[in-house]
């Protein structure tokens, strides 16, 4: 299979999650890191370096205020700019974690899967010349945990049994929204982002554990196209925890509609904390330790591959580093793929993310000034001026972006 076209690309956090509760502070990257009033500037600089697609996300709670209301003024705005005047092919984020506000108990609601294909549609509809390429819901395993783990995001459910319930939902509204895009738009491609990683271990004993990393990771790839039956790894999992076989049916009939070759790419996101080694402490109990170094992504890449048999984009990388550390990331894991596209694997795109320093998730369970949640993973750092205006400040790395879009890395 001869590799796709290669997509160089760069991203904007757009993480929403506007609920608040006592402790819990409203987390909106577009607000908090003033992406809605310097999106002009942002988009500037990214199509400077040359990049052909950009990784943007849709704040739903903003663009249908209520079930009967839409504003997509800005959106409008950004878009056009994105698309016509600069030249930018758009990787849309439909659902990057949060609903609106009255969608009463999130994703538990049960009209979520209908509400969110209805905003689907209307999106595709309204921007069908404008975008072609779309992540239904980003990172869906992340997205359960948070809200149906870690009780951190709504609906603020806690253990096993809501991670299911959260996932099982959130497979549902995608597999409705993918339907939604494909009457809106035929030649849609779909660019499915899930958060890999990579596990190994020296210890037999663990190798269990290892596997079911792996299965974990991709089990919502699993459930949204269809895969997942009475035979798969996690189905005893999923069954004690409240899934049943008719749902399993009715999911795989409403799971993602068969399309033309290449109209589904597994995008893959990877960072250094994404997985480490299983080790055995003193006292008998499996951790994992350590961090990936960048060629892991190679592995990643591969494993997706021999699993799936579909194209690959690495949707989102970057360090949390210093400028060395960061480009050395960079170089380390532009040359892993490079090095599997080689082996012929279909790698069809690499994305930078975030373009620009944003606000660590952790400053919604905190309580101190913005400021101190800067966090530093971009081709730009940022910083507070005397005005509180963001300020973004190129560092090294924007040069040597541009030097690997251009064929002359270092």
């Amino acid at each position: 299979m001869a590799n796709p076209p290669f997509a160089w690309a760069a991203g904007i956090e757009n993480t929403f999650i506007p609920q608040t509760r006592p402790g819990l502070r409203a987390l909106d990257e577009y607000d908090l890191a003033q992406h809605y009033d310097l999106w002009r500037g942002d988009l500037d600089r990214v199509a400077g370096l040359g990049i052909t697609h950009l990784r943007w996300g849709v704040p739903w709670y903003r663009v249908q205020p209520a079930p009967d209301r839409w504003d997509w003024r800005w959106v409008d705005a950004v878009l056009d700019t994105m698309v016509t005047s600069k030249g930018l092919e758009p990787v849309l984020d439909l659902m990057h974690y949060g609903t609106p506000l009255w969608l009463e108990d999130s994703f538990l609601n049960g009209d979520y899967p209908e509400r969110v294909a209805d905003y689907a549609l209307a999106f595709a509809e309204r921007y069908r010349d404008l975008v072609r390429y779309y992540t239904p819901l980003n990172e869906p395993t992340v997205n359960a945990h948070f809200s149906g783990r870690a009780a951190v995001w709504p609906p603020y459910l806690e253990g096993d049994d809501g991670y299911v319930r959260v996932l099982m939902q959130l497979v549902r509204g995608m597999g409705r929204t993918a339907r939604a895009l494909r009457a809106a738009r035929p030649d849609v491609v779909f660019v499915q982002v899930e958060a890999l990683g990579w596990s190994w271990t020296s210890a037999p004993q663990l190798e269990a554990r290892v596997a079911a990393d792996r299965e974990d990771e991709f089990l919502a790839f699993d459930l949204f196209t269809g895969r997942v039956d009475p035979a798969h790894p996690l189905w005893p999992f999923l069954e004690t925890h409240g899934v049943r076989a008719a749902e399993l049916e009715e999911l795989q009939a409403a799971s993602l509609p068969e399309g033309p070759p290449g109209s589904l790419i597994l995008g893959t996101n990877l960072y250094p904390w994404s997985g480490g080694e299983w080790v055995l402490d003193a006292g008998g109990a499996a951790r994992r330790v350590g961090e990936l170094r960048g060629e892991h992504l190679a592995d990643v890449l591969r494993g997706a591959w021999r699993r799936y048999g579909l194209p690959v984009m690495v949707t989102e990388t970057s360090a949390r580093r210093d400028i060395a550390g960061r480009a050395a990331w960079m170089d380390a894991t532009i040359a892993a793929v490079r090095t599997v596209q080689a082996e012929g694997v279909p790698v069809c795109g690499y994305t930078w993310f975030p373009a620009f320093s944003m606000i660590d998730w952790d400053y919604r369970t905190g309580a101190g000034p913005l400021g101190e949640y800067l966090l530093h993973l971009g081709l730009w750092d940022a910083d507070f001026d005397e005005d509180g205006v963001l300020q973004r400040h190129p560092t090294p790395l924007v040069e040597r972006y541009r030097a690997h879009i251009r064929g002359a890395g270092e």
